[in-house]
């Protein structure tokens, strides 16, 4: 069977992205091979000079309750981290540090679930190393890969790859250049994956379009 690469961008920070990780499989089904790609959020934040939402309290409030939601309509068990936002940093090296794509695949879906299926705490090094344990990988292995410089070198080129190509959050897939951001666009995925297409003429001159208003920062 001919697959098609799908370019996985996530941070275990993000409950979305733990819904997005719980519905690999269906792209996998409809021919996407899943390129798993652990990035920092808080650097595409930087980046883009924006916030995420844990930092403004209205969206924080309403994306637990919608990720609550989801997880129920998913037929999946939320309990979440005892902590969030949590530092992730850890937790994505260890990603990064797996032997191969398809453990790295495994491991990075263990983990997502562990922060928000099992409500455990990625930062803390104990939670983490049995977590690891747990589900058959060797923690101690993959811990001391994780501090070398070039794993963390290579979190740090994954993260701008992401940015290169235009990545501003998390989850996001890519398929060839085109981006699906959230883990509520996996459908809009899986139509372009069976060739569905928009019209592109009309997309570049949408875009083309002059902005007519500017919003104004400053408080009235």
């Amino acid at each position: 069977m001919t697959t098609t690469p799908v370019t996985f961008y996530f941070d275990p920070v993000s409950p979305y992205a733990w819904l997005a990780m719980e519905q690999v499989d269906r792209i996998a089904a409809a021919g996407g091979r899943i390129i798993c790609r652990p990035i920092l959020f808080a650097a595409l934040l930087n980046a883009h000079g924006t916030k995420g939402p844990a930092e403004i309290l209205a969206k924080r409030s309403y994306v637990f309750r919608d990720v609550m939601r989801q997880a129920k309509q998913l037929g999946l068990s939320f309990r979440g981290p005892p902590n969030h936002p949590f530092n992730p940093l850890a937790a994505l090296r260890v990603m990064h540090a797996a032997e191969n794509e398809t453990q790295r695949l495994e491991l990075s879906r263990v983990l997502l679930a562990t922060a928000w299926r099992d409500g455990i705490d990625l930062a803390d090094p104990v939670s983490l190393h049995a977590a690891l344990e747990c589900n058959g990988f060797d923690s101690d292995a993959l811990s001391a890969a994780a501090t070398t410089p070039v794993v963390k070198q290579r979190l740090r080129d994954t993260t701008q790859e992401a940015l290169d190509a235009g990545v501003f959050g998390v989850p996001t897939f890519r398929l060839g250049d085109e981006l699906f951001w959230g883990a509520d666009r996996i459908d809009a995925l899986m139509w372009a994956l069976q060739g569905g297409d928009i019209d592109e003429d009309l997309y570049r001159e949408v875009l083309a379009r002059p902005m007519a208003a500017q919003r104004d920062n400053r408080t009235t």
